[in-house]
């Protein structure tokens, strides 16, 4: 398959060919896989969902030589102070809070495309496992799934169990950690990452607040993919191959 910036399936058979449709999101260009509805059933059903998913852009901040939580939060007051800039960006910051790398990009806050509302960052969602409004998820792949579910649900994000495992298991075998390191994308520097192989530029656009930051955290990466999926095809349940 050809084009650029494209999600990929973490493995593939050189026997299979698949059709795919060039589309543009926020300058990045990737690719459309073949749908389970077709025609005017598919394009209404797309359209429908596109009224409804929030398209949500994160905001960023690169680090420079000096910089502190602190002073970064004073320059960025989307970010809702250093706490909740460190809450948001653990992932990419370590362990130590007081210690940021010049050259690191932290994301300081969210805008909403449709009304252009600017939004602080809340703290990602528990990781797979935790209470979350009472509930309990398994750390494994079913509980990741529930998980995402239940806040897609509480998003209008579109999206069933069989649907979502169906991908995972083609795209990465139920790894989290998974990464693709020889298509395209890896060649142009954005590997497809995670359990549904999303992309950088594509995990950052299609974003759910309230999940983590990590595009490897398996919570935050289903639940971005299904967004995007719900975006451009109308439900991760009608993705059948590449996306």
């Amino acid at each position: 398959m050809s084009g650029r910036l494209m999600n990929r399936r973490f493995r593939t058979s050189p026997l299979v060919t698949r059709g795919v449709l060039a589309a543009g999101v926020g300058g990045v260009a990737l690719a459309l896989p073949l749908l389970s509805a077709t025609g005017a059933q598919a394009a209404t059903a797309t359209q429908t969902v596109r009224a409804t998913v929030p398209q949500v852009q994160l905001l960023t901040y690169t680090v420079v030589a000096g910089d502190t939580l602190q002073t970064v939060a004073k320059k960025n007051p989307s970010s809702g102070g250093w706490q909740a800039l460190y809450d948001a960006n653990k992932a990419v910051i370590g362990p130590d809070a007081a210690h940021l790398r010049p050259g690191l990009v932290l994301t300081v806050g969210t805008k909403n495309l449709a009304t252009g509302v600017v939004s602080p960052l809340t703290k990602a969602a528990p990781a797979a496992g935790a209470p979350s409004s009472g509930k309990r998820y398994a750390n494994n792949l079913d509980g990741w799934i529930k998980h995402s579910l239940d806040i897609m649900a509480k998003q209008r994000i579109p999206g069933t169990y069989n649907g979502i495992h169906r991908n995972v298991m083609r795209e990465s075998s139920g790894n989290p950690r998974a990464i693709n390191n020889w298509d395209s994308n890896a060649k142009a520097g954005i590997p497809s990452k995670g359990l549904l192989q999303v992309i950088d530029p594509t995990f950052k656009a299609y974003h759910v607040p309230g999940t983590s930051m990590d595009p490897y955290d398996p919570v935050a990466n289903i639940t971005a993919a299904c967004n995007y999926a719900a975006a451009k095809y109308g439900s991760i349940d009608n993705v059948n191959g590449a996306y």
